[in-house]
Parts: C-alpha cells; structure tokens; sequence
C-alpha cells in the first residue's frame, strides 16, 4: 500500500469518524441545548406572571373608574348617549328635534357605530353640546356638524338645527 492510499483511507476514515460523533453524540448535545433554552424561556415567562397578573387588575380598576366617571352603565352606548343630550338640552335651551337609530359598519373586524340627531336652539348652546360630547363624555368623536337655518312661516321666527354625526368604534 502507498502512502497517498494511505492518507486518502485515513482521511476518509476521519470524516467517517467525525460524521458518527455527530450523528450519536453532538446532534443530541445541540438539540438538548436547544430545549434547554426554550425551557429556560417558558421559566422567565412564568416568573413574570404575577407582576402582569397584579398590572392587569390595576389596569381593571382604572378602566372601572373611568366608566364610573363618564357615567358609562350597563345599557347601551345609544341609550347613554341619548339620555346626556337630553339631559343637556333641558339645562340649556336646546330641543333634540331627532335621534336616529345608529348605522352599524364592520371594516376589518373593527365595529364602527355612527349616531346621527339633530337639535334646534342657540348656536353657543349647540357648540356647548358638542364640545361637551367630545371632551368630557368621551362617548366618540363628532364627524360632522351641519347647520341649517330654517325659517317658521306660521310664526315668522328664524331658528337653527344642527345635525350631528357621532362616531365611536367598538
């Protein structure tokens, strides 16, 4: 035998060698290491479970507190909503003229209520009304407000109507 067979089986026998130790040896070393880091992961997670647990209750009481604050109850959102502009217009002057039934839309999994009313009295009043719905009742945004000044003929008296467009997502 020469020594380049020699070399050439010696170096084939290495590489035989070196693929058996992996195959037996590391392969099941790596993937024990691997599991290793998945558990030690899952471990933190866990450890972490109380201080979320404790964060979600303090964030339930918040959210109580805002409902409790905005006067936001078990009925309806409608129901709600109506009641405070009524309310509203009794201490201010205004006359809710209509309500109508809110338009349901669904895009993408997210519900979008729009509430559409008309009022009729003073403009200061009715951009009391709306700026109370916007800012202090959070009940939506307002989308839009259209004025209309109309005329009684009977009478001969002027008077505005606002009609106003509410949005809120749930």
């Amino acid at each position: 035998m020469s020594n380049t067979l020699k070399n050439r089986l010696l170096i084939a026998g290495f590489i035989v060698v070196l693929f058996m130790c992996y195959k037996f040896a590391f392969a099941k070393t790596f993937e024990l290491k691997a599991e290793h880091d998945a558990l030690i992961k899952e471990q933190q997670i866990f450890k972490n479970t109380p201080k979320q647990l404790a964060l979600l209750k303090k964030k339930k009481q918040y959210y109580d507190s805002l409902l409790t604050k905005y006067k936001i109850g078990g009925t309806s959102l409608q129901n709600n909503l109506l009641n405070k502009v009524t309310r509203f217009s009794k201490g201010n002057n205004l006359k809710v003229v209509d309500f109508s039934a809110p338009h349901v839309y669904t895009e993408k999994s997210l519900i979008i209520n729009t509430y559409s009313f008309t009022v009729e009295g003073h403009f200061n009043n009715i951009l009391q009304l709306i700026y109370t719905l916007e800012q202090r009742t959070k009940y939506g945004e307002i989308v839009s407000v259209s004025y209309e000044k109309k005329k009684n003929y009977r009478k001969g008296t002027s008077y505005l109507q606002a009609t106003i467009i509410l949005q809120s997502f749930g």
